[in-house]
């Protein structure tokens, strides 16, 4: 259901020269850019589509992919997902064809690439898949995510600084949390590419598999995180997103009390029980 808020932005829109959102609808998985896949064991795979563009994000891509992960949230049945791209380009940027000749306006106003907000803010755990190119947005998308498994050909940038401009979804922000200063402001400023290994030794990457193994293992992942306790998960998720934004003390306070909360549900007794009876835990998500 479209708020207040989307209609009124949608109206602003239709003054500018910028093409308007569309809003879509995943309750039968059908999308232009993206390919909704919702398994039968809680996990959605979402492959983005747009093959003979390197699945560049242009705000349609950008729109159909905020609206399957609003989508998701409000969908109990599912409890993990997995975003991924092709086998040589996860995305290879924004699109910048329909960027060139925006104006400021047109970019302030359109709120270019915000349907994508709603990934980092999402309770339930998202993995990025990620082989062939991850630059500029397509990095940036990833590292939306909570966090990235790559292929071994994997390639992550962000080249903006060839284009005339700087990231505009997160990258100056994201990769310097993710790498440190010094590698971020090198990559930013030569707009340099990193490779799968040194993406994993300095902390963007969980970790790498086989390329042809990629969407595969990430699915294993989704399914082993999607069998735990979802309300439990998603307070764990909760809980180190936070250490990024708070002081240690207000972390380890913050942690504290959602530990102590956890003893109030069910599935906190039933995972230390089957823990003591030596048996495979059934939670409820209560």
């Amino acid at each position: 259901m479209i708020n207040r808020g989307l209609i009124q932005s949608r109206r602003i829109l239709s003054s500018t020269s910028v093409k308007p959102f569309r809003f879509y609808s995943s309750m039968n998985g059908k999308y232009n850019n993206i390919i909704f896949d919702k398994k039968d064991n809680g996990v959605v795979l979402i492959t983005l589509n747009r093959p003979k563009a390197l699945n560049a994000l242009n705000q349609e891509l950008c729109t159909e992919l905020g609206d399957a992960i609003t989508n998701i949230e409000k969908d109990e049945t599912v409890r993990a997902t997995v975003i991924t791209g092709s086998e040589k380009a996860f995305a290879a940027g924004a699109d910048i064809k329909e960027m060139s000749s925006m104006s400021f306006m047109d970019v302030y106003k359109s709120g270019l690439f915000g349907p994508l907000e709603v990934i980092p803010r999402a309770r339930k755990p998202i993995i990025a898949a990620v082989n062939g190119y991850a630059l500029g947005g397509g990095c940036e998308l990833a590292m939306m995510c909570d966090f990235i498994i790559a292929g071994d050909k994997a390639k992550f940038g962000q080249p903006e600084i060839k284009l005339g401009t700087i990231p505009g979804i997160g990258g100056t922000q994201r990769l310097t949390r993710a790498i440190g200063k010094a590698r971020a402001m090198e990559l930013t400023l030569t707009g340099d590419n990193m490779e799968a290994e040194e993406a994993r030794q300095s902390g963007l990457v969980s970790r790498i598999v086989p390329s042809e193994q990629l969407v595969e293992e990430a699915l294993k992942t989704a399914q082993k995180i999607a069998s735990y306790s979802s309300p439990i998960v998603q307070l764990a998720k909760e809980c180190v997103n936070k250490s990024f934004e708070t002081t240690l003390t207000e972390g380890l306070n913050l942690e504290r009390r959602i530990f102590q909360s956890t003893f109030a549900t069910s599935d906190q007794k039933e995972g230390m029980s089957a823990f003591s009876e030596k048996r495979k835990a059934s939670f409820k998500d209560e």
